[in-house]
């Protein structure tokens, strides 16, 4: 049954607060804000009740079913981590209070970048940047302020491998930087040879998730960071997938000079829906001095410096995620963090080896923590796409994965289970994959007009893409 749009509800003179009667004299304005009364919908507080808590019961998130979004690690996160957010040292402080009044929360954050520190290899971190292309962005300006200060200014270029995140090169762009494209070998990997000859006076940086989007560990990596610091760069470290290999190998050792961590996929942090997120930026010795402040530096508020980039979030970053990074950071450990990264591991190859039964990879390898499947057989011999098999997971009560990702892969669908997953989870997604693709053998109509079980159904994308309707469009209403 399809849900009533808020405007649909209610009716003339129905309204559901009373605001007292003001104390002072109304002001009217010389100049009307408005040039008519806001079109809003008249309805009564059980009318808005109603209303919102159906539009809630249609929500799905990891509580309420599997959701394998590649490189987004969509993982169950424990509410002892909410608990800890919400206690009222944390959530009632004031970010301008003195630091003698806050010093509980500096000493959080403090206590979190050292374990961090230890995670990743690096040397000082900042907190500031509000998500993961953030902290791209963040960590590229910290390279970038550290090459003017050497007087490297003819370091222009960020080498990023073209099976990365669309933010890399957008997050590059951004900093000021212009982007070239290292290509991957068929094996998914960074092409060594071919970075061997771009890398060159003019490297500012290289950018690289490790494991890469295909799921596969870079096995070349301290050559690949060998050969940009010879030639003079600094070397990324991407931290989507850290949910991978976080307390088994750190990025610091691979040779990575800048990090940054999504703390909202690694530690703790429902995300999904835009927020909330935190994208903190670790750096080698060399970087720290560069980092956006002001930092925390044992547990003390450090003034900003004249060489950093300054703020790039105002006070010290979303202190809230902080809070659950830390307390899942000490409730695991450092051998539940190392165990987790291993469940994360084992609980993507078993689903790649099931699925591979009747499904092509995308790469003929085992997977770190995701795995990449390719269509195109589908698609060329049956007509059906990845997209049509995520419409039809909709109406299986699945989370598609993601579509069409890394784009050097026809027909992708990238799938990541995370370790939080059990094994007959596992088991039901997979026949749901044979189902599906038993229906686009049998019937694959079905799946083309998928899905069949939501208020809205297959939408024109590309028309929705292309000309979204942002509002309500009333028939009374002379501006539709």
């Amino acid at each position: 049954m399809k849900t009533p749009l808020i405007f649909e509800r209610g009716g003339q003179g129905h309204h559901g607060v009373s605001l007292p009667r003001p104390d002072v004299e109304p002001v009217r304005l010389k100049v009307p804000l408005r040039q008519r009364r806001p079109q809003l919908p008249q309805v009564s507080e059980l009318e808005v009740v109603r209303h919102y808590t159906e539009c809630s019961l249609r929500v799905k998130g990891v509580d309420h079913l599997f959701y394998p979004l590649g490189s987004c690690t969509m993982k169950y996160n424990p509410k002892v981590a909410e608990d800890a957010a919400a206690l009222e040292g944390f959530i009632d402080v004031h970010p301008l209070a003195p630091q003698e009044a806050v010093s509980g929360c500096l000493e959080v954050i403090d206590t979190l970048e050292q374990a961090l520190k230890e995670i990743c290899a690096m040397d000082a971190f900042s907190f500031q940047p509000a998500a993961g292309a953030h902290g791209e962005f963040s960590g590229l300006m910290t390279i970038r302020r550290y090459l003017e200060s050497q007087g490297q200014t003819q370091r222009t270029v960020v080498l990023v491998p073209d099976s990365a995140h669309g933010t890399n090169p957008a997050s590059a762009v951004m900093a000021g930087f212009t982007v070239r494209q290292v290509p991957s070998t068929a094996q998914g990997l960074v092409d060594v040879e071919a970075l061997r000859a771009m890398a060159d006076e003019t490297t500012a940086a290289l950018m690289l998730t490790n494991p890469n989007t295909l799921g596969l560990f870079e096995q070349d990596i301290l050559e690949i960071t060998r050969i940009v610091h010879q030639a003079g760069g600094q070397v990324y470290y991407d931290g989507a997938n850290l949910n991978a290999v976080m307390g088994i190998v750190r990025p610091g050792d691979m040779g990575f000079d800048v990090v940054h961590l999504n703390l909202h996929k690694t530690f703790a942090t429902p995300h999904g829906g835009g927020g909330p997120g935190s994208g903190p930026i670790g750096v080698r010795r060399h970087l720290a001095p560069f980092l956006p402040s002001p930092r925390i530096v044992d547990g003390r508020i450090m003034p900003e410096r004249e060489q950093d980039p300054g703020r790039v979030k105002m006070f010290y970053g979303n202190f809230g995620v902080i809070v659950r990074a830390l307390t899942y950071v000490m409730m695991l450990g450092k051998e539940g963090l190392r165990r987790s990264s291993l469940m994360a591991v084992l609980n993507a190859r078993y689903l790649q080896k099931r699925l591979s039964e009747r499904f092509a990879l995308a790469v003929q390898a085992p997977c770190m923590h995701e795995f990449v499947l390719t269509l195109q057989p589908q698609h060329q011999q049956l007509h059906v796409s990845a997209l049509d098999f995520a419409k039809g997971m909709i109406d299986r009560g699945i989370h598609p994965p993601t579509m069409y990702f890394p784009l050097i892969v026809e027909e992708a669908l990238m799938i990541e289970p995370t370790e939080t997953e059990p094994k007959a989870v596992l088991d039901e997604a997979a026949a749901i994959f044979f189902e599906l693709l038993q229906l686009a053998q049998t019937h694959p109509q079905i799946l083309r007009d998928s899905p069949q079980t939501t208020p809205v159904g297959r939408i024109d994308e590309v028309q929705a893409a292309r000309h979204p309707i942002l509002r309500y469009q009333r028939e009374d209403d002379p501006c539709c």
